[in-house]
């Protein structure tokens, strides 16, 4: 962490410490390290005898369920199941923690909320370009694999912890290893030096892995594992300049049933073809494809992202959508712009 943010420690414990009532909030379609780091802060802030509580817009997927608990059910609100109560406890909050973001635009229907609440905001996020000047302290740290690993660095400077793993709550650290250990696919990618010690540490007071590693890879539906079996068979192709794609069309979500979350991960494996140096997984979404792009050292996912897929994040990792029909005048097109875009990207990275 830089020097800046460790000067920023004492303010975010005073902020704490003088609210009432505080609220986490992440991002639409919240992923592992989202729902982690926001179920981390929850447990840490209640372990203080605080009024907390989670904001989410949208369900946690099924393999993320084992980190809600009897104990924190009624403090995680979905603004898609509740949005008059999820809007209210933000509306009523004199502090809000925003978690895994680095936009308000990222909590679609919950921006404009935000937006007008005078509540003092705290960022903690690992992602490119964040937009400061609406947060009231900002903890934005883009080498570090990912928001929960920032929030684990944050919390041991907190005079509560005194950098002992072991005085976190149980919950907190179990969640903090599963926000990591999704964000890297498992150690797989996006690891820093940081990222082992926060590893070892968290083992050393006492966390399962083995147990999240169960919870996050091996308790899928059939359905996912047949699903992944098309599409890596029959649905994805790999174009000359060694881009594979992948699209997942609504007739086929339909099909298997598929669950929000379910398709996580599926745009990494391509990656361990040899030949391939960049992966993009588009799934239908109504009016649009949500993209996911993944890259190998030497090629931008983050550039080819933002260019051709109204989005952005990481080097290595990143996400966007492509818009019907402003992007692709009909889903039967998508294939040819990916095709069109990848060789122009892929060219001009020669």
């Amino acid at each position: 962490m830089r020097e800046t943010d460790r000067k920023d420690i004492s303010t975010l414990d005073s902020l704490i410490s003088a609210a009432t009532k505080i609220t986490t909030i992440s991002h639409i379609r919240p992923d592992g390290d989202a729902v982690g780091s926001s179920i981390a802060m929850l447990s840490f802030l209640e372990s203080l005898g605080k009024d907390a509580c989670s904001v989410l817009p949208h369900n946690y997927p099924d393999a993320l369920s084992f980190l809600v608990t009897d104990g924190n059910r009624k403090k995680i609100l979905i603004h898609e199941n509740n949005p008059e109560a999820a809007e209210v406890r933000l509306k009523e909050s004199d502090l809000i923690i925003c978690l895994d973001f680095n936009d308000f635009s990222r909590t679609d229907m919950l921006e404009k909320t935000l937006l007008e609440s005078g509540a003092a905001k705290i960022l903690i996020d690992h992602h490119l370009n964040p937009d400061t000047d609406k947060f009231s302290l900002v903890f934005s740290e883009t080498e570090t694999s990912s928001t929960a690993e920032l929030l684990y660095q944050i919390l041991m400077l907190l005079p509560q912890t005194g950098g002992d793993a072991g005085r976190l709550p149980a919950l907190s650290a179990t969640a903090l290893m599963t926000g990591m250990t999704t964000d890297t696919n498992n150690f797989a990618n996006s690891v820093y030096p940081g990222t082992l010690l926060m590893a070892s540490s968290l083992l050393a007071a006492g966390v399962d892995r083995d147990a999240i590693i169960e919870n996050l890879f091996n308790s899928c539906r059939e359905e996912r594992i047949r699903l992944m079996g098309k599409m890596l068979f029959k649905k994805m192709k790999i174009t000359e300049d060694g881009v594979a794609y992948m699209i997942l069309d609504r007739k086929t979500i339909m099909k298997y049933g598929i669950k929000e979350g379910e398709t996580e991960g599926f745009v990494n494996m391509p990656l361990s073809i040899a030949d391939v140096r960049m992966s993009i997984f588009l799934k239908q979404d109504k009016d649009r494809f949500r993209v996911s792009l993944r890259s190998k050292k030497g090629t931008s996912a983050n550039l080819c992202a933002k260019r051709y897929f109204n989005g952005g994040g990481h080097e290595l990792a990143s996400g966007g959508r492509l818009m019907i029909p402003d992007d692709v005048r009909s889903p039967r097109e998508a294939a040819e712009y990916i095709r069109k875009v990848t060789h122009q990207f892929m060219k001009g990275n020669e």
